[in-house]
């Protein structure tokens, strides 16, 4: 199998002073807390992959997606993704687990009280300076 870079979506989901983050489960990064996101798909824009993904994964309906920043990530697991994660606003619905094999738990935090330990794309984003709540 040829090793190439994927591309991944995350999305920061911000309803009021806090954001949605779910514990990863039987996939890299298994036991850390991340956004809801996945996999772009072949000519799909990154804002529809945003929505699309974060309706399977939670239900929850967004709005306002701003675009991406984006992060190159290299994880132990031998994978190399460059992320893209984007802001947007909540807009319906309250999260389920609609993939309880992916995510253990879906909970909302305050951004100055995040949970441990971070997937390592959110990590790379908070090193460069990334702050939802500073482009709202």
């Amino acid at each position: 199998m040829e090793k190439i870079p994927r591309v991944g979506v995350g999305v920061m989901i911000v309803r009021g002073d806090k954001i949605l983050l779910g514990k990863r489960r039987n996939a890299h990064g298994t036991g850390t807390w991340c956004t809801p996101g996945g996999h772009l798909e072949f000519m799909e824009t990154i804002e529809d992959c945003a929505r699309r993904e974060t309706i399977e994964e939670t239900g929850v309906i967004i709005k306002n997606i701003k675009k991406p920043n984006f992060t190159e990530d290299f994880f132990e697991e031998d994978k190399h993704y460059i992320t893209m994660l984007v802001d947007a606003e909540w807009s319906s619905e309250e999260p389920k687990l609609l993939e309880p094999d992916k995510c253990a738990e879906w909970c909302w935090f305050t951004w100055d009280n995040l949970p441990t330990p971070l997937f390592l794309p959110l990590q790379n984003q908070i090193k460069q300076g990334y702050n939802p709540f500073s482009s709202i």
